[in-house]
């Protein structure tokens, strides 16, 4: 598993050194490193849960799309109705049966609020 609150390599060399806008420099090192937790990072959200075998097919999909080594995380939503929503990095795909609901519900309001 990735380490949350990663120290990026050369973090303590400039915070010893303290150049010229290092506390700029460290605040842009330390977003890249979130950025990249969060690319290796798969948030996946299901109505209901998942079997193992389900597990193995989503993990399988996504390693052909993002690469190997990526830390997955399985959460039940109930609220989604059915489907799945699953993020990574600031990729989403979502499935769930809510969505496509509030979309048909958004469509119908724009209908019938220009008629």
């Amino acid at each position: 598993m990735l380490d949350e609150n990663p120290r990026p390599p050369g973090r303590d060399l400039l915070a010893e050194k303290k150049p010229r806008g290092y506390v700029e420099i460290l605040s842009r090192l330390h977003r890249l490193v979130k950025l990249d937790v969060a690319r290796h990072t798969a948030k996946i959200e299901s109505a209901v849960e998942t079997s193992p075998e389900q597990h193995a097919t989503i993990k399988a999909r996504l390693e052909k799309i993002y690469g190997a080594g990526l830390d997955i995380n399985y959460r039940v939503n109930p609220a989604l109705i059915g489907g799945l929503r699953i993020q990574v990095g600031s990729d989403l795909y979502d499935g769930s049966v809510k969505t496509r609901l509030e979309k048909i519900a958004a469509e119908s309001f724009s209908v019938t609020s220009d008629a």
